[in-house]
């Protein structure tokens, strides 16, 4: 048997962590096995089953014997498909060769990363940010530059603090909208105002992370190149459909962009994974081309539990949030909740305190680079969610001093 301490591990893995949304859920889940009433809003997954139909056509797919490898880029079908919804959908225009399929949204990004980033090359991104940009940054050799943003401005990159932010190295500006874990989404103009700088500087790229375009419920969706069409020729549009139509366990994501961009993150996928899961190409041609009805619906009850949750909120003591625009996410602030007594300090052991003694699983906002904070996920019936806020409610108002649980 090997030496565990003769293991010599890579400098590259030796510098990211896991993801803490995925740890805190496998606690919770082994919390609920030894028969704790634990309530899990940890994970950011929609609870709604995939549609029937999406599902008949990857059994259809099967049948028919689309069981063997495909075109490393994703069948020329799914392709033609995801063209026509950016032409729908989002008014742009892409030929099948800008068009690459991934294994799931995180690995567009990834393979963008590694397909354009030189060791030193720098990632902007705004803080809070999903928990992988800055991991995903490091493991292709590149540097996170995290830009604070605050609970006044709605956590929005601002203009000048994107302009102070780059430099010679920076390579990509990753904008993300709507956000996890804040719900948070840009406006035309805001966009416009982010555009702007990037086109000031030639030498950078701007990727925009649109995976929860279908669930924003406050305004209109747009991103980057609809507000700045002048940088077409250096924008990668990154989607997929995991969160639309709640087919996570698919893994189909994709991306648009410049074909010399496409062609080099393919190069960079021929060697990893190859081509995305065959079945799960013909269902997301399915999602894409089919009944959107699902769509709504998803949408419609995850604004209705938003709108509960955030005013349960609102009347919490020690708790400020800033109501989202989309998604199935919020990010209130619990600083207040702050016990020297108690030993709560800190987001980390608010999450802690909210887990072991309200049974509640939340993530700590130090995960997504804004301590002070937690994210909810409201990815539950509303049933749960009535059972989640009565004991946050009773925790806050325990951390208060005014009740004991």
């Amino acid at each position: 048997m090997m030496n565990d301490l003769a293991v010599k591990l890579s400098q590259r893995v030796e510098r990211i962590k896991p993801s803490p949304t995925f740890a805190i859920s496998a606690r919770a889940d082994e919390l609920t096995a030894a028969g704790k009433p634990v309530i899990n809003l940890s994970v950011g997954e929609p609870d709604f089953d995939t549609p029937q139909h999406i599902k008949d056509a990857a059994i259809k797919a099967i049948q028919a014997g689309a069981t063997k490898y495909t075109a490393i880029d994703g069948i020329k079908e799914l392709k033609q498909a995801i063209v026509d919804k950016f032409k729908r959908e989002n008014q742009l225009t892409y030929m099948p060769s800008q068009i690459l399929v991934s294994v799931g949204a995180k690995h567009s990004i990834y393979n963008l990363f590694a397909a354009v980033l030189n060791e030193g090359d720098e990632v902007i991104f705004a803080a809070p940010y999903w928990v992988s940009y800055p991991d995903m940054t490091l493991l292709t050799d590149g540097v996170p530059v995290p830009v604070k943003t605050t609970f006044a401005q709605h956590f929005k990159l601002q203009p000048e603090a994107l302009e102070a932010a780059i430099t010679p190295r920076t390579r990509i500006v990753l904008l993300n909208s709507p956000s996890n874990p804040t719900g948070i989404a840009y406006s035309l103009d805001e966009l416009k105002a982010l555009g702007e700088v990037i086109k000031r500087h030639p030498h950078v790229l701007v990727a925009s992370d649109d995976i929860y375009e279908h669930s924003l419920f406050s305004k209109p969706f747009c991103n980057i190149l609809n507000a700045c069409p002048e940088l077409y020729d250096r924008a990668v549009i990154i989607n997929g459909v995991s969160k639309s139509y709640a087919m996570t366990g698919w893994r189909i994501g994709y991306a648009a962009g410049p074909a010399k961009v496409i062609a080099a993150m393919k190069k960079v996928q021929s060697q990893s994974t190859s081509n995305p899961t065959a079945c799960s190409q013909y269902a997301t041609i399915a999602a894409l081309e089919g009944d959107q009805q699902c769509i709504k619906t998803m949408r419609k009850a995850y604004q209705e539990r938003h709108d509960f949750v955030i005013s349960e909120l609102k009347t919490m003591p020690g708790i400020s949030v800033v109501p989202s625009d989309g998604t199935f996410y919020t990010f209130p602030c619990v600083e207040g909740l702050y016990n020297k007594e108690a030993g709560i300090n800190s987001d980390l052991d608010v999450a802690e305190f909210l887990l072991t003694e309200a049974n509640l699983a939340v993530v700590p906002g130090s995960a997504f680079g804004t301590p002070g904070h937690i994210r909810l996920c409201f990815t539950t019936s509303m049933e749960n969610l009535v059972e989640a806020v009565k004991r946050l409610r009773k925790a806050a108002t325990l951390l208060k001093g005014k009740v004991t649980l």
